[in-house]
């Protein structure tokens, strides 16, 4: 099929080349062209179905009306979801979106900003790794506009979208506690990130509040780790603690990993072990029975990404950082 080009819709309006170029270009009325005739050429380019090409709309304005988005996983179904519901909210203000997935590597995702820089990605939304801290300086100091989501860096300027993960995890706790639970343990990984430590900080606030806190029921797994060597910590970490009778999860993957080890160690649940983890997952509404879980509010950190974005994008409000917290759902499902 032939590309249409400004030159065909001129042909087709009969006017002048320089005139669609200033039509299309949103410059019509300025060079005084007349009404009619920015219509004409409206129509004629709708008709023959002309896209401007981006690559010249980009060298003209420095504007590509692209968003760069950088997650861990895209195979982890929350980043999935979470990059869908971006993706449709770009879409709805004629942006579109590069994916990239960093896998939780540093050097991965340092690599993948600068990339995007060269695209020139007229925006950053980034689920930061571990020591990515730099790598958001620079974007900082490159004026560039950057929201966080997930996680941030505390300290860093930097405007982000995150769940309240203390709040999430200290009700989860309480609920627990509330259900007869005494002995509640916690699964961790060691990254040390903002949300992870956050997580555990409410977990154990919520113990220490019913003065029932012990710190041998806490797991801290290595993040890096197989899957088959979380559930080798988790069925070690069960045997040498038999009297936990709940588990809070502070991750799908760890969750997910647990319900493997359990099955291996023939609990009931919730009979035998009560259950709750972050983040749904199909494999939780799923399972027999089904698993209770904090669930992360994806639209509305999705919707506040994009806004701050554009706020920043388009400079029509003075820049200002901010920090939003979304409060997390506790969906109560069998498996407490």
């Amino acid at each position: 099929m032939k590309k249409i080009t400004i030159k065909d819709i001129a042909t087709e309006a009969q006017v002048s080349i320089s005139t669609v170029s200033f039509v299309i270009n949103d410059k019509g009325e300025k060079m005084g062209i007349s009404p009619a005739v920015i219509k004409k050429v409206q129509e004629v380019a709708d008709k023959l179905n002309y896209r401007p090409s981006m690559i010249a709309t980009s060298l003209r304005t420095g504007k590509t009306r692209s968003i760069g988005l950088i997650v861990e996983d895209i195979s982890n179904q929350f980043f999935a979801d979470l990059a869908r519901v971006i993706e449709d909210e770009a879409k709805s203000i004629d942006y579109r979106v590069f994916y990239c997935s960093t896998g939780g590597d540093d050097e991965r995702s340092e690599e993948l900003i600068h990339s995007l820089l060269q695209a020139n990605v007229d925006g950053f939304i980034i689920t930061p790794t571990e020591k990515l801290e730099k790598s958001i300086d620079l974007l900082l100091k490159l004026q560039k506009p950057v929201v966080l989501i997930d996680r941030y860096f505390p300290g860093q300027k930097v405007s982000h979208v995150v769940m309240d993960n203390y709040e999430g995890s200290h009700s989860a706790t309480k609920f627990l506690l509330e259900k007869g639970r005494k002995n509640i343990a916690v699964v961790n990984t060691n990254s040390g990130m903002i949300q992870m430590r956050l997580r555990e900080d409410g977990y154990r606030d919520a113990l220490k509040e019913e003065g029932i806190y012990d710190d041998s029921l806490v797991l801290h797994m290595d993040y890096k780790s197989s899957e088959e060597s979380k559930i080798a910590a988790i069925l070690d970490f069960m045997k040498k603690n038999p009297k936990i009778d709940a588990v809070l999860f502070l991750a799908n993957y760890m969750g997910l990993a647990g319900l493997q080890a359990f099955r291996g160690m023939k609990f009931r649940i919730p009979e035998d072990i009560s259950i709750i983890s972050f983040d749904d997952h199909d494999s939780f509404r799923l399972h027999t029975p089904t698993i209770s879980v904090i669930a992360q509010p994806i639209k509305g950190i999705a919707e506040n990404a994009i806004k701050l974005l554009m706020d920043q994008m388009t400079g029509i409000k003075p820049f200002v950082i901010e920090g939003i917290r979304k409060k997390g759902d506790l969906i109560i499902r069998e498996s407490v």
